[in-house]
């Protein structure tokens, strides 16, 4: 978001749609909860962008609005109240889409979240959180890849869960290594998922001291 906020230049709107391409789910989710339809949901979030993308909602997105994700769904609600305001005159399917979002996955997603107790709210802050989890390790297996270490990364990511890791004997196994190897090699992955999954909150907040607490609240989603 520090790139994204400030004056709407090109490189601050690229910025802010980037961060929006990464994160569109959660609020879709969020449309979803609030009792539209998938259809609904679908043209609501991809107006909602539009608007954000003009050069007066980027210029909103200044340092004194706090983290993204707060931004992002003030800005949504604020959007919905319009929304039912301006509803009868609405027609479906026009402009042009902002950006490329695969709705499928979206709804798919949805389909399976728990739904007992789970405000909208809620299921935008732990959709939010599986998100940016998802993207981490996204990253990490394009890292793996390229290295050549494909392999290495499907067995090694499972000792990111410790509650349903392999024994390391078990893995060096699969992985004809020494158990030592193993057990330093996923050492090596978890030190890379923190400082991954650490830069990829910092982009989302605009004060760094707020990294930390994100995190948690972030971590608590995921719990939920």
């Amino acid at each position: 978001m520090l790139a994204a906020g400030g004056q709407a230049t090109a490189r601050s709107r690229q910025a802010l749609a980037t961060l929006c391409e990464g994160y569109w789910q959660p609020l879709y989710a969020y449309v979803r909860r609030r009792g539209f339809t998938a259809d609904e949901a679908q043209d609501l979030t991809q107006d909602f962008f539009a608007a954000l993308l003009e050069k007066d909602a980027v210029q909103r997105a200044d340092p004194q609005r706090g983290r993204f994700r707060s931004f992002l769904l003030g800005s949504l609600n604020h959007f919905l109240a319009n929304h039912r305001r301006r509803r009868r005159a609405l027609k479906r399917g026009g402009g042009a889409a902002p950006l490329s979002l695969d709705f499928a996955a979206g709804e798919r997603r949805i389909q399976i979240e728990p739904m007992h107790e789970l405000t909208a709210e809620r299921l935008y802050d732990r959709r939010w959180a599986l998100t940016l989890l998802e993207r981490v390790l996204d990253g990490l297996r394009a890292e793996y890849h390229a290295a050549g270490t494909a392999a290495l990364f499907d067995e090694l990511k499972r000792h990111l869960d410790a509650s349903e890791a392999p024994t390391y004997d078990d893995s060096a196994v699969r992985l004809q290594m020494k158990p030592g190897a193993v057990k330093v090699a996923a050492h090596r992955l978890r030190r890379r998922f923190r400082d991954r999954l650490r830069a990829e909150v910092a982009q989302t907040v605009d004060d760094p001291s707020e990294i930390e607490d994100e995190l948690r609240a972030l971590l608590r989603a995921v719990a939920l």
